[in-house]
């Protein structure tokens, strides 16, 4: 890996330079062990550490099918699917690598006893397989996480109703959180030019979840002057809705859980920022069992008092469980609640009443197609979106910044470092980034 990581060092990006690098027979990943699903049983979700369950291996390479790329990562991130991943919740990951296994001869490449996991990377390609054309050798690259056969004729119009639409390192295996990692070339998209590869790996998977669900006709459709209410405003997800919102006209209402969480809203550019814990909504009862509505309207109330009296037009809605209930509560008569992940729990509960007779509206999101990606990644490129990247851990120490986010210890997004020795490095267009610099700074240092 030597000779790869000294030739993108270099800067030179020439084609011919990439095509004849010697490609590693094996590569170090972060991995989980199918042997090891078990390991956690008996312990609650809170007490069980991704330090024990994450591995570094040295795994072989697999050759590439037509349509994918081999890039060399640059820089990861960790997202909360890595914290799903790596405590085996809500199912162990290797049910999915078995199903894609049973698809093609390409496919089985994928069910292994290993996982490699990851849904984000900067890096540069290193080797293309048949029927690619638009990427080559030396291209530095992002990747957005959907992996999608396009076989089927419900993907051709939005490909994440394709029935095998997949989380690229969650649904499949050979993920960023790697030094090479295997992507479908649809995957690709242009590195921000003026971000260093820890910054630039940090926005895929949450940017474009976040477009798709508050900006795209696909969610909620944002437009001007829009009251939106965003949940966990200043984490790897609502950090990007915040933005998005400041940007296209709207009013975000920040829902934080501390003082200095509502200061990094601020930061961003937020006048409405609500802090939960210190205002102690107590939506559920203390065995989680009852919703008590009166609390709803408490919070209901707060909103109000921020926004001169007015109920929020769209809710950024995705704890999922331990808020749902309110969410439908507090939008407006006709307003959308739009929702994904569902990190506090699944199993929704909401009174109806309030959703059916006020002509309100529940929209799913679940990550975005490729050209919503596409669009996301580019207001990065152009300095409209900014990431929002508050430490970067080595490969390493990918446990210890899985943990942060497991514990919501982080703010904004975790980097993982994979063959970049260092931080700052990858700024290709420094003249873009001294104008984006102070931006660049707020956001970095969330």
């Amino acid at each position: 890996m030597h000779e790869i990581r000294e030739a993108i060092l270099s800067g030179d990006r020439s084609e011919a330079t990439y095509a004849g690098l010697a490609v590693p027979e094996a590569f170090r990943a972060v991995t989980v062990h199918k042997d090891e699903v078990g390991m956690f049983e008996g312990r609650a979700s809170r007490d069980k550490d991704p330090r024990e369950s994450l591995h570094i291996d040295e795994v072989p390479i697999p050759e590439l099918a037509p349509g994918e790329a081999l890039v060399a990562v640059m820089a990861s991130s960790v997202n909360y699917n890595t914290v799903w991943t790596s405590i085996f919740e809500p199912m162990p990951t290797f049910g999915f690598l078995e199903r894609y296994g049973k698809l093609s001869e390409a496919s089985k490449r994928h069910d292994l006893p290993y996982h490699i996991i990851g849904s984000d990377l900067s890096g540069v390609v290193l080797r293309t397989g048949p029927g690619v054309h638009l990427w080559k050798p030396g291209q530095e690259c992002v990747a957005h996480c959907l992996s999608v056969e396009l076989e089927h004729h419900d993907g051709h119009n939005d490909t994440m109703l394709d029935p095998e639409q997949r989380i690229w390192g969650f649904e499949t295996n050979f993920g960023g959180l790697a030094e090479l990692a295997i992507v479908k070339a649809n995957q690709l998209m242009p590195k921000p030019e003026h971000l260093t590869w820890e910054e630039a790996a940090c926005p895929g998977l949450v940017n474009s979840t976040a477009y798709r669900q508050l900006i795209s006709k696909n969610g909620a459709g944002m437009k001007l002057g829009d009251r939106v209410l965003i949940w966990g405003a200043s984490g790897g997800l609502g950090s990007y809705a915040t933005q998005m919102a400041l940007a296209g006209g709207a009013t975000p209402i920040c829902v934080v859980s501390s003082a200095d969480k509502a200061d990094i809203c601020r930061k961003m550019g937020a006048e409405l920022v609500i802090d939960r814990r210190a205002n102690d909504y107590k939506f559920w009862n203390e065995e989680g069992t009852k919703q008590n509505p009166k609390e709803w309207k408490r919070f209901g109330a707060d909103i109000r008092e921020l926004t001169n009296g007015h109920d929020v037009d769209i809710v950024f809605e995705h704890p999922g469980r331990e808020t749902f209930g309110a969410s439908v509560f507090v939008t407006r008569k006709g307003g959308t609640i739009v929702t994904c992940a569902s990190t506090s729990g699944y199993m929704h509960e909401y009174d109806n009443r309030y959703l059916w007779m006020n002509l309100k509206r529940i929209i799913s999101s679940h990550f975005a197609n490729y050209r919503e990606a596409w669009e996301a990644n580019s207001l990065i490129r152009r300095g409209l979106i900014h990431p929002t990247l508050s430490k970067a851990y080595s490969m390493d120490q990918v446990g210890q910044a899985a943990l942060d986010v497991h514990s919501n210890a982080h703010q904004g997004k975790v980097g993982v470092l994979c063959l970049s020795p260092e931080e700052g490095l990858g700024v290709s267009k420094p003249e873009l980034r001294e104008a984006n610099l102070e931006a660049i700074n707020r956001f970095r240092n969330v």
